[in-house]
């Protein structure tokens, strides 16, 4: 007998929600006191709204949904939805914003995310929901100047500062950084700097990580290297950058951290790894065993294979780091993709 794909869909929800540290309840036994986090099932809205698939609260308020749909569902049509859904919690029900912000689609394989904070808030593809205390973060953090809602990451990239003059860099780094925060501050999840051997890429991307932690407020930037010497090259670079604002060494800032384990520090702001080491991690390695010293690209590859499958960790949830990710010399390029927080590989929001 063929299993009902919505069921199979909500099957695999479960499982999710309850890897990413939430309780899932059905509505006849609620008990909102159970975790930090609970999804509750089919909570019944406001007339006309009819009933949630699950509704989402942290400490007992109420703050999302999440609209299943089975496996083949065309998620982008599914927002709206969703988004009712959000508009309908009842009135007499406490919520810390309304309607609630935090708007998830998902079939268990595909999920999407719609945060309503953002400017020009849509859907976007991320590898899984948040965990209760990210959502719980998100409706901390401060009102920018004339706004009555938190803020995001996104909608920070949109005031970031002009970069001062003199910056300290190059004319080429310096268009760099600024091109690149135009990109962003447009909601481009992916932007791409292309620069020469010698022209100063571990520079320009200390400087525009600087200012993403200090004006843009990002929590954790992640320096993927493919070798472990490049790492060590970033990090001299990373600690000795000179704020142009403060006239004080980023090093005696914030923390810098370079992994040598499997263990990434919770109060650094910049992580500077391997692409071995960060894969060792996500599978739950207690300590990397692949050479970290050699690049993939070094060796010549005789046929074309799948890359092995990432599970969901959760000692390292998709929301903990942004990406910023430096190629190897042979391929001289710095890739930064702001994706949160929040894909279909992990990484975080914006």
């Amino acid at each position: 007998m063929t299993a009902n794909p919505e069921v199979v869909a909500r099957v695999a929800i479960d499982a999710m929600l309850a890897a990413a540290g939430w309780v899932v309840q059905d509505m006849a036994a609620v008990n909102l006191s159970a975790a930090h986090g609970v999804a509750v099932r089919e909570f019944p809205l406001k007339p006309g709204h009819g009933l949630a698939d699950y509704l989402l609260f942290v400490d007992g308020h109420a703050v999302g949904v999440l609209e299943a749909k089975k496996e083949g569902t065309t998620l982008t049509g599914v927002e709206i939805q969703a988004e009712k859904y959000a508009v309908g919690y009842p009135d007499d029900l406490p919520a810390p914003l309304r309607p609630l912000p935090f708007l998830y689609q998902s079939t268990g394989i595909e999920t999407r995310f719609t945060n309503l904070l953002d400017p020009d808030a849509r859907s976007r593809q991320v590898f899984t929901i948040a965990r209760p205390e990210t959502l719980a973060d998100w409706l901390a953090a401060d009102r920018l100047p004339g706004e009555s809602r938190p803020s995001t990451l996104r909608g920070r990239l949109q005031r970031l500062p002009p970069l001062p003059s003199p910056s300290g860099l190059w004319v080429n780094q310096a268009q760099a950084v600024t091109n690149l925060e135009r990109s962003m501050s447009l909601g481009h999840p992916r932007a791409l700097i292309q620069m020469a051997t010698g022209s100063g890429k571990s520079l320009t991307a200390a400087a525009a990580v600087y200012r993403m932690v200090k004006f843009g407020g990002a929590t954790r930037v992640l320096f993927l290297v493919d070798r472990g010497n490049l790492g060590r090259q970033a990090l001299k670079e990373f600690q000795n950058y000179t704020c142009p604002d403060t006239g004080r060494l980023f090093g005696e800032v914030h923390i810098i951290q370079q992994l040598s384990s499997n263990r990434i520090n919770p109060t650094a702001k910049v992580v500077i790894g391997t692409i071995q080491r960060l894969y060792s991690i996500l599978r739950g390695d207690p300590e990397l065993v692949d050479n970290e010293e050699s690049s993939q690209f070094d060796h010549e590859r005789t046929e074309v294979s799948e890359p092995p499958p990432v599970a969901y960790s959760a000692a390292l949830p998709p929301e903990s780091l942004t990406w910023w990710s430096s190629t190897s010399a042979t391929a001289p390029s710095i890739l930064s993709g702001v994706r949160p927080s929040n894909t279909s590989t992990p990484s975080s929001s914006v």
